[in-house]
């Protein structure tokens, strides 16, 4: 239960100063998608991307969460539902500070990845569905965890013991087995177009 006496506090500096001292607008960007379908390839190399033209942000990983943050979880459906809305809330503090952050999590259910969307805000939550067919998720799949699973040692695996349940309206669909990284971080530039190109 809340305690009564917990109150939020506002800032004197607001969403527009922040805006104008970092020449942008904060923004999530989601990545969604299977194990080894490229979500943080793509994430880091965005976040390379974004540097490369001054603009302030950072990754959030799904291995490096549960590091830390999320190393209290497991995989049940509920655990997964309390990862991502625990990801969902920092993202959130970080889009209050003016960052642009890069999410890549599997977060394989809609309910889950609507919630971090009310969460994060509408106006700032972008969600990229990365739909690497699961046959070549399972050949980059270096840690063999796809035949683990398989093989009955990894349960509730997402993609074989475990469902996956792709968006229905993703502000961009990439095919990593398709499309190379430099195309890919150019569709999605040119989608974070409103939040990066504020700079003058």
């Amino acid at each position: 239960m809340k305690n009564k006496h917990i109150v939020r506090h506002e800032g004197h500096v607001t969403a527009a100063d922040r805006a104008l001292l970092l020449g942008q607008l904060p923004a999530t960007v989601w990545f969604t998608g299977l194990s080894g379908a490229g979500k943080s390839t793509l994430a880091f190399a965005l976040e390379h991307r974004l540097v490369d033209i001054g603009r302030a942000c950072y990754v959030l990983d799904g291995d490096n969460v549960r590091h830390g943050l999320n190393k209290n979880l497991g995989f049940s459906h509920e655990d997964r539902t309390e990862n991502i809305r625990r990801i969902a809330e920092v993202a959130k503090l970080m889009n209050d500070a003016g960052l642009i952050v890069i999410a890549a999590f599997i977060s394989p259910y809609l309910g889950d990845r609507e919630m971090a969307r009310q969460i994060i805000g509408e106006d700032k939550f972008i969600e990229i569905h990365v739909c690497t067919p699961l046959t070549i998720c399972e050949e980059r799949d270096t840690k063999g965890m796809y035949k683990m699973a398989k093989e009955g040692k990894i349960a509730a695996f997402t993609g074989v013991s475990a469902p996956y349940e792709p968006p229905f309206s993703a502000a961009l669909t990439l095919d990593t087995s398709t499309l190379d990284i430099a195309a890919c971080i150019g569709l999605i530039t040119g989608v974070l177009s409103p939040h990066i190109d504020k700079r003058g």
